[in-house]
C-alpha cells in the first residue's frame, strides 16, 4: 500500500508541474471530470485520439486542443503571421508548433503511465 501512496504523490506532483509549466489547463481538468468508474480510461482514450488525429492532420495544421496552452499559443502566433503574410515567421512557428506538440504529447504520456501504475497497484487516481 505504501507503493500506491508513493505513486499517488508522484502523480499529484507531476500534474502540478504540468499545470505550472502551462502544459495543462482547466480544459484538461474538465476532461478529467467526465471520467467515471464506468469508463476509467476516458481521458487516456480522448488524449490518444487527439494525438492520433493531430499527427494525421498536423500537415494540414489542424487546430485541435485539449487544454494544451503552449500548442495553442503557437497556433495563434502562426495564424497572426499568416494574416500579415510574414512567411519567415510562419515557418518559424511551424517548427515551434511541432516541438511544442511533441513536448506536450510526451508529458501527457508520462502522466497517463503514472495513472495506470496507480490503478494496477490497486489505488485510485487522486483528484486535485
Amino acid at each position: 500500500m505504501d507503493n500506491v501512496i508513493q505513486l499517488q504523490k508522484k502523480l499529484v506532483d507531476y500534474k502540478t508541474s504540468l499545470f505550472n509549466e502551462g502544459i495543462l489547463d482547466d480544459q484538461f481538468t474538465q476532461l478529467q471530470q467526465l471520467q467515471d468508474e464506468s469508463n476509467p480510461d476516458f481521458v487516456v482514450e480522448v488524449v490518444s485520439l487527439f494525438f492520433k488525429d493531430s499527427e494525421r492532420l498536423f500537415d494540414e495544421l489542424a487546430k485541435t486542443f485539449i487544454g494544451a496552452q503552449r500548442v495553442q499559443r503557437v497556433c495563434i502566433l502562426f495564424r497572426n503571421y499568416c494574416e500579415v503574410r510574414n512567411i519567415e515567421e510562419c515557418l518559424k512557428c511551424l517548427q515551434q508548433l511541432k516541438r511544442e506538440y511533441y513536448f506536450v504529447k510526451n508529458k501527457l504520456e508520462t502522466l497517463f503511465k503514472l495513472e495506470k501504475q496507480i490503478m494496477e497497484a490497486g489505488g485510485t487516481i487522486p483528484v486535485q
